[in-house]
């Protein structure tokens, strides 16, 4: 199952699409068992407006349950804006990376982006650990990514060519686990 919506790229558009056609969340079949008889079984809440360090007016942001018939697990998706796993949404882990990839230390990168440097070291090592597998996925799909010498320069091309929300979206669908 893919966990990420792809193309719901800010929260007020995700909140549009709840409240319009909520069935673009449902998967087509559980991830548990493979039936494909889902039905809606409430929401929950995230934290995911972290951008305004006033009152995040959008929080809290509801996300869609799915309960199935056959296994009774649940199972939710998310918009491609909000990054599974993390608190951080996909923008502000992108402007957090691009520092160290430019050569900036993780130090000057926390103290100009939003994260702590212990948070940015966990992303960092998680970008470097997962490379090798999603330098392989993306490089199948999009040639002009091409080929670079190690990691970092891959990165660099990659989020020159697409937004990291994307590149994780579409490793998401090719079934590659993302955070």
């Amino acid at each position: 199952m893919y966990r990420i919506v792809s193309g719901i790229t800010t929260l007020n558009q995700h909140i549009e699409m709840l409240s319009g056609t909520p069935e673009v969340y449902r998967p087509h079949a559980c991830p548990h068992c493979g039936l494909n008889r889902l039905w809606r079984h409430g929401c929950y809440h995230r934290k995911a407006d972290r951008s305004s360090p006033i009152c995040n007016k959008l929080n809290p942001v509801p996300i869609l349950r799915f309960c199935c018939q056959g296994c009774r697990h649940t199972c939710s998706r998310l918009p491609a804006c909000i990054a599974p796993r993390r608190w951080y949404d996909w923008k502000v882990q992108q402007q957090a990376l691009l520092m160290p990839l430019a050569g900036y230390s993780l130090h000057c990168a926390s103290l100009v982006a939003q994260p702590c440097r212990h948070t940015l070291r966990r992303w960092w090592q998680w970008l470097e650990a997962r490379s090798e597998d999603f330098g392989f996925h993306l490089r199948s799909r999009f040639i002009e990514l091409g080929r670079t010498p190690d990691w970092k320069s891959f990165w660099r091309a990659c989020l020159a060519h697409m937004p990291l929300s994307d590149a994780m979206a579409w490793l998401d669908q090719q079934g590659v686990s993302v955070p």
